[in-house]
């Protein structure tokens, strides 16, 4: 599987050959949605709560008597019907809406998307990206010359504050390290852009 190597000018410089156990497998949708769910439902912040009867403030005195004024009964103040009283079937922060699903799982699903990628050719790889100064056009002018459609999720080998710097005005890119790759921003961006040192630590996942 050998994949052409460009440099930041487009030009291409060298081929490389990809791991088939990480670019080589068969598309599987119904793994690929389970680890999608799996990142969207423990992400969430359970932050919605509302208090029910027993916790809202004020008295729980009963109104007026049970019989004798032609009115329909009536509790306390805090009953769900009344105004400013508690809620009977509101949303509460004590619940969890975490999913399991294992790692090889998980990981295995990871390399469908990449292999998706390849297949689609909607994967480049960059030997570097080397700039003098910190200025957003430079990375425009970059992205001018390398092949990508719509919008592109740049991984990085390691942290490089003047790519994520000069890539972080533009809303059409998003930078990312490889060891953070995830099937909710693979399948969001359309182009992936590996650059050639994060193919190794790729590698080392396979493992």
């Amino acid at each position: 599987m050998k994949v052409a190597v460009l440099n930041q000018t487009g030009t291409k410089v060298s081929d490389i050959e990809l791991n088939p156990e990480i670019f080589g497998l068969e598309m599987n949708e119904g793994l690929v949605h389970r680890a999608l769910m799996y990142q969207l439902a423990n992400n969430r912040t359970n932050t919605a709560h509302t208090k029910t009867r027993g916790e809202r403030r004020g008295s729980t005195r009963k109104i007026y008597k049970q019989k004798g004024t032609g009115r329909a009964r009536m509790g306390s103040n805090r009953s769900p019907i009344r105004k400013k009283g508690g809620v009977a079937f509101g949303p509460r922060s004590s619940e969890n809406y975490t999913i399991q699903m294992n790692r090889k799982e998980r990981r295995k699903a990871l390399f469908c998307v990449l292999s998706s990628k390849l297949q689609n050719k909607e994967l480049v790889i960059l030997d570097a990206i080397n700039f003098t100064e910190m200025k957003t056009k430079n990375m425009v002018e970059v992205f001018a010359k390398v092949p990508y459609e719509k919008n592109v999720l740049l991984t990085l080998a390691e942290k490089n504050e003047m790519i994520e710097k000069t890539a972080s005005n533009l809303p059409y890119v998003k930078t990312i390290l490889v060891n953070y790759l995830n099937v909710k921003d693979l399948l969001k961006y359309k182009t992936l852009v590996l650059l050639q040192p994060s193919i190794e630590s790729l590698e080392a996942l396979a493992k």
